[in-house]
C-alpha cells in the first residue's frame, strides 16, 4: 500500500536532520557523540537506498556473471558491468567515497 507524504526517505532524512543539527551539536559525551553519529551515518545510507530505483532489467545478475567469469565465458564489456555495479552499490552506501574516482 501506498501511503501519502512524507515517504519513507522524507522521514529518513527527517530524523537525519534532527540529530545531526539538534542533538549532536548538545552532546558533550563522547561516546554517545559517536553512537549518533553512526546512527547519521547509517540514517543517510538508509535514505539514499529507498531514493534509490530498485533493480530493474538493466541491472546485473552479478551470480549469473560470477558464474560466467569462473567459466572463462565473461561477456566483452565485464569490467564497464562491475564498474558500474560498485558505482550503484556506492552511490547508496558511500557516495562521498565515489566522488574521489570520478
Amino acid at each position: 500500500m501506498s501511503h501519502d507524504r512524507p515517504t519513507p526517505a522524507e522521514l529518513a532524512e527527517a530524523v537525519r536532520e534532527f540529530l545531526e543539527r539538534e542533538i549532536l551539536p548538545a552532546l558533550d559525551d563522547h561516546r554517545l557523540r559517536f553512537r549518533t553519529i553512526v546512527a547519521i551515518n547509517g540514517l543517510g545510507i538508509l535514505q539514499r537506498q529507498l531514493e534509490a530505483s530498485p533493480a530493474g532489467p538493466g541491472e546485473p545478475d552479478v551470480a549469473e556473471l560470477a558464474r560466467a567469469i569462473r567459466a572463462g565465458e565473461a561477456p566483452a564489456d565485464v569490467l564497464e558491468t562491475l564498474k558500474e555495479h560498485v558505482a550503484a552499490k556506492l552511490r547508496v552506501a558511500n557516495p562521498k567515497y565515489l566522488e574521489h574516482y570520478r
